[in-house]
């Protein structure tokens, strides 16, 4: 085992040039709260890419798809995830497209649902945005403790408030603009590393022809694709990740970010595609530690880091190391800001007219609080699992209903609403998490059906988008959608740039963003 000193010093290290590279871009950059929450118009195809890739594959990668297979059903069970996150990128080509139509000047979902719906759907999907992203950000804490006290016994609350600590420096000074920068480096880290990583643990566990031989004749359930178990994971994970993902602000960032249509379009698309190899190859570690017999004692969640214990030599553990801090990183940045910026959005209409300073203080003073909630939650090493089931479910719930009327003038925000709500009762009937407490209702409990996760996530996107659609059909009112972009405007006001020392708005973004 690495000792804790080296693995602490390498993670500061990390972090710290991380630090630096976000404080140095963003120095003369990041001018006004719309380059702080926005970055409008400043990525190109390749940043668009880079900035989702490492945005979107945080530390999880190094547990949940390895568990999957080791644990939920091999080689089905993986192919899902990879399919489950990839599909959330390619919704995002159409509805991205659309949502700057719509809003040009937009910053955040809410401002789109408020909008479009009003105060009622808007609160709704405002807590289930900011539920979804708070433990996502403390999933992903806890993710890294969690490493890097497997690997090296650090206690958790010096990983959280290292890595916390660290981030909350560059976000809270450049904010979207250091987020995607960073972005941008650490993805052109983590895919080499974690190609090379995946590469040495196959040939350090004797090749693909023996592993595959391996399994075939101790576990050949996990090499099966039409393994129902893993097929049913499959299946629910890729409604449960897509109805989530809508409800990510720092998605919705990086579409208002994108230079234009077209580097939108391919920075999605391209984003789509490295995810999935990725996916699959961390998955298929999982399922060679389970297929091998290598897990002992060890939990599923762990089946990566069994894998590659018994591959590598104990110094490549330090590689594992950097790739948990980059990853962890890469993903807490862009949900630092997407926290704060999902509420500044929002201050502008809550309060009296504010000049922009008062809406930089408000979104700089919210990433504070963001983080230290976050590090508080990280180091306390609680399984976040059942959370993030449920806020996976409301996504799922949700999404459909919420996406609707970005089509549809005929959605109304009763119809949605109601939609969303009845689907959520039916995911909650089949939920097996709250299952046995449910049960033990009266009158209702009685009438509940078995628990499961495929018909839980399933019944909760059916229902609601059958409802969604049938209340659209009878309704006779017709919502413009044209009239959606003079709901929401700039929030940069003529006061102009606040940022000591700083270069024009317009000049630094462009600078920064399309030409590179």
């Amino acid at each position: 085992m690495v000792t804790t000193a080296l693995a602490l010093g390498v993670t500061v290290t990390v972090l710290a040039a991380m630090t630096a590279l976000g404080v140095a871009h963003s120095r003369t950059r990041m001018l006004s709260v719309e380059d702080y929450i926005s970055a409008r118009n400043s990525a190109d195809t390749g940043t668009t890419a880079a900035t989702l890739i490492a945005s979107g594959m945080g530390a999880w990668i190094l547990f949940s798809p390895a568990e999957a297979g080791a644990g939920f059903g091999g080689l089905a069970a993986v192919g899902g995830y990879a399919i489950g996150s990839a599909v959330p990128l390619l919704l995002f080509i159409s509805v991205g497209v659309r949502l700057r139509e719509y809003l040009p000047q937009g910053h955040s979902l809410t401002e789109y649902v408020y909008g479009r719906y009003g105060a009622w759907m808007y609160g709704y999907a405002l807590l289930i945005a900011v539920f979804y992203m708070f433990i996502s950000l403390a999933a992903g804490m806890t993710a890294a403790a969690d490493a890097l006290a497997f690997v090296a016994s650090v206690p958790s609350w010096i990983t959280a408030s290292i890595i916390g600590g660290f981030v909350l420096i560059y976000t809270g000074y450049g904010g979207l603009v250091a987020s995607i920068f960073t972005d941008t480096v650490q993805t052109l880290v983590i895919l080499p590393l974690l190609t090379l990583s995946f590469a040495a643990v196959v040939v350090g566990l004797g090749g693909t022809g023996a592993i595959h031989q391996a399994i075939a004749s101790a576990n050949p359930h996990l090499l099966d694709l039409g393994f129902v178990p893993g097929l049913a994971f499959g299946g629910y994970v890729v409604i449960a990740i897509t109805g989530s993902s809508v409800f990510n602000q720092g998605r919705w960032q990086r579409v208002f970010a994108a230079a234009d249509d077209t580097s939108l379009r391919r920075g999605f698309a391209i984003a789509a595609v490295v995810t999935v190899p990725m996916i699959l190859l961390a998955g298929l570690l999982g399922v060679s530690a389970a297929g091998l017999g290598l897990m002992g004692d060890a939990g599923p969640s762990v089946a990566l880091f069994v894998a590659i214990a018994a591959a590598l030599p104990e110094w490549a553990t330090l590689g594992v190391v950097v790739l948990v801090v980059l990853l962890v990183t890469s993903t807490t940045d862009t949900l630092f800001n997407g926290i704060a910026s999902i509420v500044t959005a929002d201050l502008s209409r809550v309060l009296d007219d504010p000049d922009e300073r008062t809406l930089q203080y408000a979104a700089r003073a919210l990433t504070v609080v963001v983080a230290i909630a976050a590090i508080a939650v990280g180091a306390q090493g609680y399984s976040v699992l059942e959370l993030f089931l449920l806020a996976d479910l409301l996504g799922a719930a949700t999404f459909i209903p919420f996406l609707h009327g970005l089509y549809s003038g005929r959605a109304t925000e009763r119809g949605v609403l109601l939609a969303s709500v009845a689907g959520l009762l039916v995911g909650l009937a089949y939920f097996p998490t709250f299952h046995g407490a449910l049960v033990g209702l009266p009158v209702v409990g009685p009438l509940l059906p078995g628990g499961s996760f495929i018909h839980s996530f399933a019944g909760a996107a059916g229902v609601s988008a059958l409802l969604s659609l049938l209340a659209a059909r009878l309704s006779d009112g017709r919502f413009d959608l044209d009239s959606l972009a003079a709901e929401v405007h700039s929030l940069d006001d003529a006061a102009g740039p606040v940022t000591d020392g700083g270069q024009p708005a317009n000049d630094g973004m462009e600078s920064q963003g399309v030409e590179r």
